[in-house]
């Protein structure tokens, strides 16, 4: 490596220190509040998770809080903030250090990364910035500087190239201020270092980079993807007199233990009001009517594009026999906040609402 390490670290550390931006959890070293923010900053932007944290922090002060929470009320704090997985996992990992390690947050790689949810990035994350452990954290942001800084060729997006970026920010790093070098790395890919519009004029690590001047848009290399699938899904809003039923989803797999309309996937050649009484019919053994198309709504996750068809429907007959739901109830429409919803029920709450008022 030919880059002078010393110097690039010195540079970049004198920037951190007078432009770096004020963020709740830079405030403190607990490793519980360091450990929360790094969850919820995963694939989420900065400004979406400030109010967030501060809810969660206020509702959840220590580790032993959220041990002893609810995990509907651990979901219902998160809810809209997405990818459920990581608070199902923080609170399971929460109820562990505290059988486990007495409520005190591991201060080893090993120990850390043991819990659930937490793989190499938080491990070195926590532990450089709450116990000062040399450890180089490599994120997205990580890797795009690593590959402008030091003209890396290797794909950022492709498992293969994961030791390539670790041992590049293992060389990187200053093992005397690991936690603040970390935070000073991440925080230019936040300001400066774009991935599609670089700010290089303003980059204090520009005389270090390989790729710059003429080759800064050259990196990251990235392999082309195939396209994201959509997903054609109907949801049937089914009332019985004032009350409308909403299941639960299981607690592992996507949007675990959240609540939800009952519906699923549309069948090839079906309409889409056959699909949303036979999804209601199979999802909960009721037999409705389908009265209204309440809308058509769009949502994307991260690994398919969601297109469903909202129903308002009418109970028939029956009772409710589930089969995939692990639980249900009946429920007026001004109880719907009290449970946590994926974020694609609320793109139609509030038609459900006005269609129940009137």
């Amino acid at each position: 490596m030919s880059l002078a390490r010393s110097a690039f670290r010195s540079d970049l550390l004198d920037w951190y220190a007078d432009h770096h931006r004020d963020l709740p959890w830079r405030r403190t070293r607990d490793p519980y509040a360091i450990w929360v923010s790094e969850v919820m900053l995963q694939q989420t932007r900065v400004d979406t998770v400030i109010p967030y944290y501060r809810r969660f922090m206020a509702r959840f002060a220590a580790v032993a809080d959220l041990a002893g929470a609810d995990l509907q009320a651990v979901l219902k704090l998160w809810e809209g903030l997405g990818y459920y997985a990581r608070a199902r996992n923080l609170h399971r990992a929460a109820q562990i250090v505290c059988r486990r390690h007495g409520g005190r947050v591991p201060d080893t790689s090993k120990e850390m990364r043991a819990l659930p949810g937490v793989g190499p990035y938080i491990a070195a994350a926590v532990l450089s910035i709450a116990y000062d452990r040399p450890l180089a954290v490599v994120d997205g942001n990580v890797r795009r500087i690593l590959a402008r800084i030091l003209a890396l060729d290797a794909p950022v997006n492709v498992a293969a190239s994961a030791p390539v970026f670790q041992q590049a920010a293992d060389r990187l790093l200053d093992r005397r201020r690991p936690g603040i070098f970390n935070q000073a790395v991440m925080e230019l890919g936040a300001m400066v270092c774009h991935l599609r519009d670089p700010d290089c004029v303003r980059c204090p690590v520009r005389s270090h980079c390989a790729s710059h001047p003429r080759d800064v848009k050259k990196y990251p290399v990235r392999v082309r993807r195939t396209a994201t699938p959509t997903v054609q899904v109907v949801i049937g809003v089914v009332r019985k007199g004032d009350r409308l039923l909403i299941t639960r989803r299981r607690d592992e797999g996507l949007l675990g233990g959240l609540w939800e309309f009952p519906g699923g996937k549309l069948a090839p050649g079906e309409t889409l009001e056959d699909g949303c009484r036979r999804e209601i019919r199979e999802e909960v053994g009721l037999a409705v009517q389908v009265e209204k198309h309440l809308a058509r709504i769009r949502h994307a996750y991260s690994h398919f594009k969601l297109v469903a068809d909202v129903f308002l429907c009418r109970w028939k007959g029956g009772r409710v026999r589930l089969d995939g739901p692990v639980d249900f109830r009946w429920i007026r429409s001004g109880e719907m906040a009290d449970y946590p919803f994926p974020a694609a029920n609320h793109k139609f709450m509030d038609l459900v609402r006005r269609e129940m008022d009137e």
